[in-house]
Order: structure tokens, then C-alpha cells, then sequence
């Protein structure tokens, strides 16, 4: 298991950017597909993006495709989630998870593949 702890949350305008990172600690992180959820008041956990453990593939929800990207810096055991065009529905609390799956990243969009999650880091988008 990896120990993960979100921060760069926070408060911004609509169109705004904000960049979250995730620092792992724990086991080896370049092992970890890493991926980002979000769970907005009310709603459930939903798939943002994610990552695999060389950084080379990606997969991204519809609504942040063009917006958001992810990255990863192995060295540093940190991943980041870049938010552009910040829109007010984007308001949530994300979460960053790390997964052991086989499966490819492509196929990393349910919260039950993801082993470790980080504590969440609030985005509030206003207009």
C-alpha cells in the first residue's frame, strides 16, 4: 500500500486554473497506476483521469477532455492533476488513488480497482 495526500485545492473563478498534487509515500510508487476521482455534495465518487506507471498512457472522462491532463513524476513520488477552464459543475472534492491492477489504464475508471486513496482536497469553482 502507498500513502497518499492530496493538496492545491482551493477557491477560484470560473475559466480558472488550479494544479491538485498527490504525494505518495509507502511502497515503490512507480508501481501504481495512479488515477483522480471527484465526488461532488450528493452525488457519488465519479472517474476523472488517470495514469500508468510509466507516465505514457492516459485516460480521461468525457467532460475534461481538452481541460484537464494528468502527470506524474516518479522520481519526485508525486502526480499531478493540471484543471483549466474551470467551470462551477467541476466543484467537487477529488481524491487521488493509487492502483496494483494488471487491467490497462484504459480500463481504470471504477473506484473498486484503486487499492489506496488519499484523504481529498476541496475545488470550489464559482461564477
Amino acid at each position: 500500500q502507498v500513502q497518499l495526500v492530496e493538496s492545491g485545492g482551493g477557491l477560484v473563478q470560473a475559466g480558472g486554473s488550479l494544479r491538485l498534487s498527490c504525494a505518495a509515500s509507502g511502497r515503490a510508487f512507480s508501481n501504481y497506476n495512479m488515477g483522480w476521482f471527484r465526488q461532488a455534495p450528493g452525488k457519488e465518487r465519479e472517474f476523472v483521469i488517470a495514469i500508468s506507471w510509466s507516465g505514457a498512457v492516459t485516460n480521461y472522462a468525457d467532460f475534461v477532455k481538452g481541460r484537464f491532463t494528468i502527470s506524474r513524476d516518479n522520481a519526485k513520488n508525486t502526480v499531478y492533476l493540471q484543471m483549466n477552464s474551470l467551470k462551477p459543475e467541476d466543484t467537487a472534492v477529488y481524491y487521488c488513488a493509487a492502483s496494483r491492477s494488471r487491467v490497462g489504464v484504459g480500463a481504470l475508471t471504477n473506484t473498486g480497482s484503486f487499492g489506496s486513496w488519499g484523504q481529498g482536497t476541496q475545488v470550489t469553482v464559482f461564477s
